[in-house]
């Protein structure tokens, strides 16, 4: 499987199926850090030493978000942000949630 975060979100036109089962749990693969709830969205927390830094990662995710066109939805409180995704379109998974879940973990990599 090609790296997910050097693919590119597409935009969902509704009219699919959400994807659960086998084939979401061979994408999961690529972003163990981030959990499924009911096979319809991900979700992830982040912590950080304080509020600043916190908001400084809210913010560079929104960024990618606009660059992508998909956009999660988050919580930011001091020292921690948490991240859902899911496509409302077809109100659940698509392949374009995990691409941006691996786009927001290449984030905190030191070469980010």
């Amino acid at each position: 499987m090609e790296d997910l975060a050097s693919q590119n979100c597409v935009p969902c036109r509704g009219g699919v199926p959400p994807m659960k089962g086998r084939e979401l749990e061979q994408m999961m693969k690529a972003v163990p850090e981030w959990k499924t709830v009911n096979e319809h969205h991900l979700v992830r927390a982040f912590a950080f030493p304080d509020f600043k830094q916190a908001l400084e990662f809210v913010n560079r995710v929104g960024e990618i978000a606009e660059q992508q066109g998909h956009h999660p939805d988050i919580l930011l409180a001091w020292g921690k942000a948490e991240v859902t995704l899911w496509t409302h379109k077809i109100d659940g998974l698509t392949p374009s949630d995990l691409i941006m879940a691996a786009k927001i973990d290449r984030l905190l990599q030191p070469s980010a």
